[in-house]
């Protein structure tokens, strides 16, 4: 096995872990290192903030998925460096050296030049921020109980989410049915339907990847949920109290005590690492421009993907940063090393679009295949099967569709916990 071509994989996300699963029949010596032990369904991290799933449910162990790889192990460090010229991935903690580096470090959250926002505004990307923002909300209900009068309350129940991508929207709609529904006679001295939940947007329509006739069935479907929908509206101004929009010309000044945020991604800061060692281009979100078969520029035994990497060879325009895309990647460069291996060219990575899909509360979902385009509860069933194939434990896929069974028939989400310090969002 000392003689196999060794491998290093950074991060043990979507990208990263189908390229380590896919190398199973090459000759190599494979290393996946992440700060996280485990693998994170983040498509599902919505439904943990509102309460309807556990963080168990969709995570897994990386050293549980990659149990029967032989030639691959886990290290769980952090990558701080990357000398280019001696083939060296720099730990904060040892190094490792490699033949072939696979970059997919993802990305995280973009407040574009707010970076005092981000304690006031959580995103949505890791099981911290999941567990964080279900503090704040479940908290928020608790701290209007006890209010005495309705005008001291109303800021508690209002809450202002940030971004009509997918996450927003889904995020919006799961919340909505947890005031509207879930939590409807828990308590006493308000009813939680009166929660006023807002969805800003800056573009003119949610869902602005997705067609126009599409994008307007999930605006009416969030509707019908109760959630106001202000599109063409930016955020100015945020402090713990007071959140302002901007329409147009027309600013207000909006009380409300829970801001969540779903506007944007910046590129992991490994982008700038590689950068400083191979001189690579980054465009303005931080993430490294590829070639056609994802290497760098100069080195092509660096190979970048997912949310990282900027690849815009086949449409000119950047792929989005979705699961599909960086799982297609990931099964690329293992094919891209085992060609290499075997002395075989490599054609440029293609990308097939399977469609686009996104969930807005109980029952309603929007689909988009290109040729068909649906939505309503037939959406709503696709969504949910294909997320659950999507799952990389059986196990997981098991204990979630259980869970959304239950929660379907009764309404309940069964993960109200609130986990962390202190008593008050």
């Amino acid at each position: 096995m000392d003689s196999a071509h060794r491998v290093v994989v950074v991060g043990g996300g979507f990208g990263g872990l189908h390229a380590a699963k896919a190398l199973r029949r090459a000759d190599v010596q494979l290393t996946l290192v992440d700060r996280r032990n485990f693998h994170l369904f983040q498509p599902l991290l919505y439904q943990v903030a509102t309460g309807g799933l556990s963080p168990a449910d969709i995570s897994s162990p990386l050293r549980a998925v990659l149990r029967k790889r032989n030639y691959a192990r886990v290290i769980l460090s952090e990558v701080t460096d990357v000398d280019a010229a001696a083939r060296r991935v720099i730990l904060t903690d040892g190094e490792l050296r490699y033949e072939t580096l696979v970059v997919a470090a993802g990305a995280r959250h973009h407040y574009f030049g707010n970076a005092d926002w981000e304690s006031l505004a959580p995103g949505l990307k890791t099981i911290e921020d999941a567990t964080n923002i279900r503090r704040r909300v479940l908290l928020a209900f608790e701290s209007a109980e006890r209010e005495v009068s309705a005008e001291r309350r109303s800021p508690w129940l209002t809450f202002v989410i940030v971004g009509g991508g997918p996450t927003g929207v889904e995020l919006a709609g799961a919340l909505a049915e947890l005031a509207r529904h879930t939590l409807r006679r828990d308590f006493r001295a308000f009813d939680p339907r009166a929660a006023r939940i807002l969805l800003v947007e800056g573009s003119d329509r949610v869902l602005p990847t997705f067609p126009p006739s599409l994008s307007e069935r999930a605006r009416r479907s969030l509707e019908r949920l109760g959630v106001e929908v202000r599109t063409g509206t930016i955020l100015t101004a945020l402090d713990s109290q007071y959140a302002t929009m901007r329409s147009g010309d027309a600013e207000e000044q909006l009380e409300a005590r829970t801001v969540l945020w779903g506007a944007g991604v910046l590129a992991s800061p490994l982008g700038e690492v590689l950068q400083r060692a191979t001189g690579c281009p980054l465009d303005h979100a931080g993430r490294v421009i590829v070639e056609s078969d994802l290497t760098l520029p100069g080195h092509p035994e660096i190979l970048v993907i997912g949310d990282l990497a900027h690849f815009a060879h086949q449409t000119g325009a950047p792929l989005p940063g979705i699961a599909p895309v960086a799982m297609s990647q990931g099964r690329y460069v293992a094919g891209l090393v085992r060609r290499r291996l075997d002395g075989r060219t490599t054609r440029p990575f293609h990308y097939v679009n399977k469609g686009l899909l996104a969930t807005i509360g109980r029952s309603a979902a929007v689909a988009d295949f290109g040729w068909l385009r649906f939505s309503g509860f037939p959406a709503w069933l696709l969504w949910l099967f294909v997320h659950l194939m999507y799952l990389v434990e059986f196990e997981n896929r098991l204990l979630v569709f259980v869970q959304w069974a239950y929660n379907y028939f009764t309404r309940k989400q069964g993960a109200r916990l609130i986990a962390g310090p202190g008593g008050s969002p």
